[in-house]
């Protein structure tokens, strides 16, 4: 069976629809979680009745700041135990990539290095091969031609040469 391709107009209407359908889940979660709210308000917060007398409003307020110890207290331990479980769930994840084997790979950076420093760091202690080229090359003995010889230095032939005595000596060895 060939999958044939949906239309752009009734991919777009099903997206709209589902985004409506989650719109109201969206409304009706946040209309249940007032609800709860509402419900936990009423069961642990009694009702503020505010007492004539300084000393019962010391006692109301004493007692509020108990309440408020003792929510603080739950609060911190609540967030403690949070951080714990962030944090166990990040080396999970970390865990989880290894095993993968699946790692972002780092940007590389330019290096100079020799043929046989390359060899040596990819093959370590194995490396034995040496990538010197020019100790391979034949050895080729120069021969020197007979008329170099006898010319010599070039700049000694031409300081001779140079001024009035080395063209003397330059038509009397020609003629």
């Amino acid at each position: 069976m060939t999958e044939t391709k949906m239309s752009t107009s009734r991919r777009n209407h099903l997206k709209s629809l589902l985004l409506q359908i989650a719109e109201t889940m969206l409304e009706e979660e946040a209309r249940e979680a007032q609800k709860e709210k509402m419900m936990y308000m009423e069961e642990n917060c009694s009702t503020l009745c505010v007492p004539g007398s300084i000393q019962e409003l010391q006692d109301l307020c004493r007692g509020l700041h108990k309440q408020i110890d003792l929510v603080d207290e739950e609060r911190y331990d609540v967030e403690i135990k949070v951080s714990k479980s962030n944090k166990e769930i990040d080396d999970l994840k970390l865990m989880v990539q290894d095993l993968k084997g699946k790692f972002k790979k780092p940007a590389l950076k330019k290096v100079r290095m020799s043929a046989d420093a390359m060899l040596a760091a990819l093959l370590g202690s194995k490396h034995k091969v040496s990538m010197d080229l020019r100790a391979n090359l034949k050895q080729v003995k120069k021969e020197v031609k007979e008329e170099e010889k006898q010319t010599g230095n070039w700049r000694k032939n031409i300081e001779e040469k140079a001024g009035m005595d080395g063209r003397k000596k330059m038509f009397q060895t020609e003629a």
